[in-house]
């Protein structure tokens, strides 16, 4: 009981606000619709936004001058999806998804602007990839790393780039913002994304987002090999099939998540006198 005398961080609590009301709206919010929701001085508002700016927790559109949530705050979200219940919800369809094609299987989150793969599934008689759970890789020349980032807002994915700039691997790699844009424009009308020979000469790789309800990318998913097992030839199929892959990814977390609301609130009800 002494833990609900302990007074709490004023700080903190104006924070959390903000984020409740930047998680609220899809088209970002003026500073003085926030002082006037939060019933919070002007002046002590714009440093807290300033601060969460320069964290990356916060972005400001230099256009219109609203605030909407950051990169960073994305990545914790889907940190916090990584774990265990992630990868049990995801395990079948990725081992499925193995035995249908042969190839190498990743699924993957976006942490600090790059991929950070929380799974991986590969046939022993397969050609060996250098990835392992754990291993982070560039968003921009990878197909996993295009898929999570093509739902991000335009003003996120220069943030991106700004803090993480486009390395060049070989002369395939995408290093220009503008063709960036452009693939992730391309991947967003196919649903799909593609590496080819973009990170490693003699690899191509096609990923697809698993998507939350709100339509961003809180995973990926990837199937890797050489260039002589995806071909030009196969490469529609196998971009069909992935894409379903993650969409069933995605109605199991949704459902999921369903379920634990539906189980908080009967517990909340069965606590009531």
């Amino acid at each position: 009981m002494s833990g609900l005398k302990t007074p709490s961080v004023p700080a903190v609590e104006r924070t959390l606000a903000v984020f409740e009301v930047l998680a609220s709206s899809h088209s970002g919010v003026p500073l003085s619709d926030l002082v006037r929701r939060l019933g919070v001085p002007k002046s002590s508002l714009h440093c807290l936004l300033l601060t969460l700016e320069r964290s990356g927790y916060v972005n400001r559109s230099e256009k219109t001058g609203k605030y909407a949530l950051g990169w960073k705050v994305a990545a914790l979200a889907n940190a916090a999806l990584s774990d265990l219940k992630l990868r049990e919800l995801a395990t079948p369809h990725l081992r499925s998804l193995l035995l249908q094609t042969r190839l190498t299987v990743h699924m993957g989150i976006l942490e600090h602007g790059e991929v950070l793969l929380v799974d991986k599934f590969a046939c022993p008689d397969t050609p060996r990839i250098s990835t392992w759970p754990g291993k982070r890789m560039d968003m921009h020349c990878t197909a996993i790393g295009k898929a999570l980032i093509a739902s991000l807002p335009e003003e996120q994915i220069d943030t991106l780039v700004r803090e993480r700039p486009l390395f060049r691997h070989n002369d395939n790699t995408i290093v220009a913002l503008r063709r960036l844009k452009e693939e992730l424009a391309r991947v967003r009308q196919m649903g799909y994304a593609v590496d080819d020979e973009e990170e490693e000469i003699g690899s191509r790789c096609i990923g697809a987002p698993v998507l939350s309800s709100s339509g961003t990318a809180v995973a990926a998913i990837s199937l890797s090999g050489t260039t002589s097992q995806i071909t030009p030839e196969n490469l529609p199929p196998l971009a069909s099939l992935i894409k379903s892959t993650a969409a069933r990814i995605a109605e199991d977390i949704q459902l999921g998540e369903v379920a634990a609301e539906r189980s908080g609130s009967e517990r909340a009800r069965s606590r009531c006198p």
